[in-house]
C-alpha cells in the first residue's frame, strides 16, 4: 500500500455558546503534505493579481475584492484541496444531560470531523486555529483520543492563522457557509455572489447533509 500524509488545517465558525446564531460549524481543508507548499505560492499569486496584501478571511468579503475571492473559490475546486464541516443545530446542544461543560462538546464535535474517510495507511497533520490559552491541552487530548482508534495521527496543534494560508482558506469556505445559515438577509452582495459560486462548483445544497468527498458537509443530529 502506499503511504500518504495530509496536512488537514481546522477552523470554526459561530462556535461561541451565546453568539445568538443558530448553527455552529467546524470545519477543515486538507492537503497532501507535498502540495502544501504548491497552494500556498499559487494563491499568494493569485494575491499579487488582485493586489490583495491582507489575510484571507470571510469577514474581509467586500465589493472590491470580490474578484479575489471569485477566483479563490475557483481555484479551491480546480485542485485536489479537500473540504468538510461539520454543522450543529446550537438549540440541540444538551450539555446537562451528559455532565460535560461546553468546551468538552467542542472538542467532541473536533472528533467528529476528523473522525472521517481515515485511511490505516496514511499519517496526518493537523492544525487548528488557536481558540484560547486551554487549547494545548484539549487538543493533546484530542490526539490521543483520535489515535487510540486509528494511531494514524502525527501532529496536531494549535497555529495562528496568520502563519497558514491554507488555514485561512478554511477560514473563508467556512464564513461563507456560516453566512449562507446564519444570516438569512445575506446583505453584502458580494458575499452572496460569493455563496453563489460555490454552488455553481457543487452543485449541492448549502443545508443539508452531502456526500460530496471534495466538499463534504455533515449535519450532526444531536441525541
Amino acid at each position: 500500500m502506499i503511504s500518504k500524509t495530509f496536512n488537514i488545517y481546522c477552523d470554526e465558525s459561530c462556535h461561541l455558546e451565546n453568539d445568538h446564531k443558530a448553527f455552529m460549524l467546524l470545519g477543515y481543508v486538507s492537503s497532501a503534505y507535498n502540495q502544501v507548499k504548491r497552494h500556498t505560492e499559487r494563491i499568494n499569486d493569485l494575491k499579487k493579481k488582485h493586489n490583495f496584501y491582507g489575510e484571507i478571511k470571510w469577514s474581509n468579503v467586500s465589493n472590491s475584492q470580490f474578484q479575489f475571492y471569485k477566483e479563490l473559490v475557483d481555484y479551491f475546486f480546480d485542485t485536489e484541496l479537500r473540504f468538510r464541516t461539520v454543522v450543529v443545530r446550537k438549540n440541540k446542544i444538551n450539555n446537562g444531560a451528559f455532565n460535560q461543560d461546553y468546551d468538552t462538546f467542542y472538542y467532541k464535535m473536533y472528533y467528529y470531523l476528523l473522525n472521517h474517510n481515515i485511511k490505516s495507511n496514511f499519517t496526518y497533520n493537523v492544525y487548528i486555529d488557536i481558540k484560547d490559552s486551554l487549547s494545548a491541552y484539549k487538543v493533546g487530548k484530542l490526539k490521543e483520543i483520535l489515535n487510540t482508534k486509528y494511531g494514524v495521527f502525527r501532529n496536531i496543534q494549535n497555529v495562528k492563522s496568520h502563519e497558514s494560508t491554507i488555514l485561512q482558506l478554511a477560514d473563508f469556505l467556512m464564513g461563507a457557509l456560516s453566512y449562507n445559515l446564519n444570516d438569512p438577509d445575506r446583505k453584502v452582495i458580494a458575499k452572496r455572489q460569493i455563496i453563489d459560486r460555490i454552488k455553481h462548483h457543487t452543485t449541492q445544497s448549502l443545508d443539508a447533509t452531502s456526500y460530496d468527498n471534495l466538499f463534504n458537509m455533515f449535519f450532526i443530529e444531536l441525541q
